[in-house]
């Protein structure tokens, strides 16, 4: 039979372990992203280097990449929520579109819940949170203002977040494909792809699963 003191030491134990698991810090969750913001990316891919003007509007369905790749050509990654993607060129470049059809629109705000977190790193002189999600990205979130900072693709792209302007909006006007973009004669290409990257395009570097509603 135990005695009084060794039902202390045990009544004491639970205690300690009890107090310990209400105090322990919870696991860092990825905040989702705001409704409408515009970020400055710098991203190299493979030695390729660009840089790319990120506009994300999700109540309006759309997202915009305008891509200057270094010394060469700057293009423009206008994506619909319907699936539609217009990849263009416009004046002082040749005028060139390609049309191509998705599965899915854009990323949703919370395109990454269910990551798994990672621990903390410091990250570009921040120090991040870091999460998985599944194995295509690694997220960098900077632990006090919970702003990205970096994401590596499995692909090897990484992407530096520059700037990230929380409500910034790109003007309506900005958002139209060019004409030459619905003339079939004018060399546009209607395709169909189901995931991944195409025509470097940064958010087609996700999967399907990360779309979905």
């Amino acid at each position: 039979m135990a005695s009084a003191t060794e039902v202390s030491i045990i009544f004491f134990l639970v205690i300690v372990v009890f107090v310990e698991d209400c105090w322990s810090d919870p696991v860092p969750l990825p905040g989702d992203w705001p409704q409408q913001f515009h970020s400055v990316l710098f991203i190299n891919r493979s030695g390729s280097l660009q840089k790319t003007d990120l506009w994300y509007d999700w109540p309006n369905g759309r997202n915009f990449n305008i891509i200057q790749h270094q010394l060469g050509v700057l293009k423009y990654d206008l994506e619909w929520d319907n699936g539609t993607s217009f990849y263009y060129t416009l004046d002082p470049f040749d005028k060139t579109c390609n049309v191509i059809l998705f599965e899915v629109g854009i990323l949703r705000p919370n395109w990454l819940h269910g990551a798994n977190y990672l621990g903390q790193e410091y990250v570009d002189n921040f120090l991040c949170n870091v999460w998985e999600k599944v194995d295509f990205i690694l997220y960098y979130e900077d632990v006090l203002t919970r702003t990205p900072v970096k994401w590596i693709f499995s692909s090897g792209m990484v992407a530096h977040v520059m700037t990230f302007e929380v409500g910034a909006v790109l003007e309506d006007e900005n958002w139209q494909a060019p004409v030459y973009c619905f003339n079939e004669t004018s060399g546009a290409l209607l395709d169909s792809q189901d995931g991944g990257s195409s025509h470097g395009m940064l958010m087609r570097e996700i999967p399907l699963s990360a779309y979905a509603k």
